[in-house]
């Protein structure tokens, strides 16, 4: 089997658009790289000190123009291949989940730039069963409707894990219908929150039957999103319905991976022969930065660089008032009482006390009860997705 057959075998079936998103990408990916080759070149032209400030303006004279040539170059170039990929005639043929799997990773790390340049690949918030509009798939809807929101460059069809389905388990169980939210996780916590507090109004408006009771699944940040929804959406329709948000694995305190990519910015940042480097990392989507701290406001991140924020200045959000709030978390260790490690280390990507809502402020400290709190040992961030003690407990409180 040749190289090239063994690619396209790898390599997720795309779409026609997909294409030409991937093509605007990666034309966004080579002005980019010419960007920090111009500055380290300006620098070095500059003689800059070992440590200080990046020096100001760009190369000018023949040292100029090439670099104006190959940003010219090489938009032209994308633009010519955009007007070409969206004149074949290629049939979108049906998603698969390598597609939605790939294409939730992309939004993940992209998606803010994705939806700023308006690039094909952007995920468009949706309800969904079975990853097609809710609508194609209801079958035999009930009054009593679960949404279930993913996490951070994940899509609605990975709450399946190993077989299992929290949504479908709770479905036989419980008769719950589930819908699974689909949103691009790559956007600030705070706008997919206010996105999806307009979705819930217009979900309940247009259900088959009457909703009696709604109550939200979520897992990592999805949860984040749902508690800003509640916040944002305190005031709607669909708020005097939500008896329930359950969280699995949510940061709400912050996850210590992205603190350390704040580390590195800085570190990079301290001379101005590396600094071009800093923006690299600085290509974390607005949905990580907000993993910081665990952003849910948009003042937690406006007129601030969210790339530069060294302390939690959040504003308070509380959970939602008259909603059962209940928390699950997860440590990799076998006994969560020996000592500090089983603690720190968490579930692999979220700390126990962040996943449990603790904080050393009363003012962010969520204060759940201990009967509305689960910890599951031996256990990772994505195993909260199959474990059946996480099943049963949900099954308890959602009775």
């Amino acid at each position: 089997m040749s190289l090239a057959d063994t690619l396209r075998r790898a390599a997720p079936p795309l779409r026609p658009a997909d294409l030409r998103g991937l093509s605007r990408l990666s034309t966004d990916a080579v002005v980019g790289i010419t960007d920090l080759v111009e500055a380290m070149h300006h620098t070095i032209a500059t003689r800059a000190g070992i440590v200080g400030a990046v020096p100001e303006g760009r190369p000018s004279g023949i040292t100029g123009f090439v670099y104006r040539s190959v940003r010219g170059v090489t938009r032209a170039v994308g633009q010519g291949l955009d007007v070409v990929l969206n004149a074949v005639p290629l049939k979108a043929g049906p998603s698969t989940p390598e597609r939605e799997a790939f294409v939730a990773a992309l939004n993940g790390v992209w998606g803010d730039h994705l939806e700023a340049t308006h690039n094909p690949l952007a995920i468009t918030m949706s309800a969904r069963i079975g990853g097609r509009p809710y609508q194609e798939s209801l079958q035999a809807p009930t009054g009593r409707l679960m949404v279930l929101v993913h996490g951070l460059a994940m899509n609605d069809l990975q709450w399946t894990r190993q077989g299992h389905d929290h949504g479908q388990a709770l479905a036989r169980k419980r008769g719950f219908t589930p819908v699974y939210l689909h949103y691009n996780s790559g956007r600030h916590v705070s706008q997919n929150g206010r996105d999806f507090s307009t979705l819930l109004t217009g979900l309940l408006a247009h259900w088959p039957v009457k909703v009696d009771e709604l109550v939200i699944v979520a897992h990592s940040m999805g949860g984040l999103v749902a508690r800003s929804a509640c916040w944002v959406g305190a005031e709607q329709p669909w708020r005097a319905r939500l008896s329930t948000l359950v969280c699995l694995g949510t940061p709400h305190h912050g996850a210590p991976l992205e603190r350390g990519g704040r580390l590195v910015d800085g570190a990079l940042g301290l001379s101005p022969y590396v600094a071009p480097f800093a923006r690299l990392g600085k290509t974390r989507s607005a949905g990580i930065t907000d993993l910081r701290y665990g952003n849910l406001q948009d003042a937690d991140w406006q007129h601030k660089d969210r790339h530069a924020q060294t302390r939690d200045d959040r504003v308070p959000t509380p959970l939602p008032a008259g909603v059962r709030t209940c928390l699950v978390a997860a440590t990799q260790a076998t006994d969560v009482s020996r000592g500090l490690h089983s603690k720190l280390v968490g579930d692999g990507l979220v700390p126990l006390a962040s996943a449990l809502g603790e904080h050393r402020d009363p003012a962010l400290a969520l204060q759940v009860p201990d009967s509305d709190r689960l910890v599951v040992t031996g256990a990772n961030h994505w195993d909260l997705l199959s474990r059946a003690d996480v099943t049963g407990q949900l099954r308890d409180w959602l009775r």
